[in-house]
């Protein structure tokens, strides 16, 4: 019976990557000169600290740039509140998003459910299988699945026939 996964997974590698030319790019920028901004990668999160809201916006934009060119979604990162820092710079922490939550994967099923095609998904773990009979069925789901904003990154995989 053919079916696929729906899953929302994170290349490390290349989130790295993206933050090494975020952090060379500010480094080299003279609205930046002068003053002390950072972005650091821990093991599941991200923290930037910036002079100030401004640079802190810009911080961010230039970090989405960079993501985005190495095709990572910049949905994958959840950021937290702005804290105060001392003298006067602002820091935010960025938690990496990885897999599908269970209120996330009730939601997807729910939209599979509500379409009427004859597939089966069910939830495994963090993420969702989809099972049908006809792979055009299959194939109509991710079409529908892409067009529809679920706040997180979603991959299709292992397309089985």
């Amino acid at each position: 019976m053919p079916s696929f996964d729906i899953v929302s997974k994170v290349d490390f590698q290349e989130v790295d990557n993206a933050v090494n030319q975020a952090v060379k790019e500010i480094s080299q920028r003279y609205d930046f000169k002068g003053t002390s901004n950072e972005v650091t990668l821990e093991k599941e999160s991200l923290s930037i600290l910036a002079a100030d809201d401004y640079k802190l916006q810009a911080i961010k934009d230039i970090l989405i740039a960079k993501l985005v060119r190495r095709k990572v979604s910049p949905k994958c990162f959840n950021y937290g509140n702005e804290e105060s820092a001392s003298a006067g710079a602002v820091r935010v922490k960025a938690s990496i998003v990885q897999g599908i939550s269970k209120e996330k994967g009730k939601e997807i099923v729910k939209l599979i459910k509500e379409t009427k095609l004859k597939v089966q998904a069910q939830i495994m773990d963090d993420q969702v299988r989809v099972t049908g009979k006809k792979i055009d069925d299959l194939q109509e789901v991710m079409q529908l699945l892409k067009g529809k904003d679920f706040a997180i990154e979603l991959q299709f995989e292992n397309m089985r026939s």
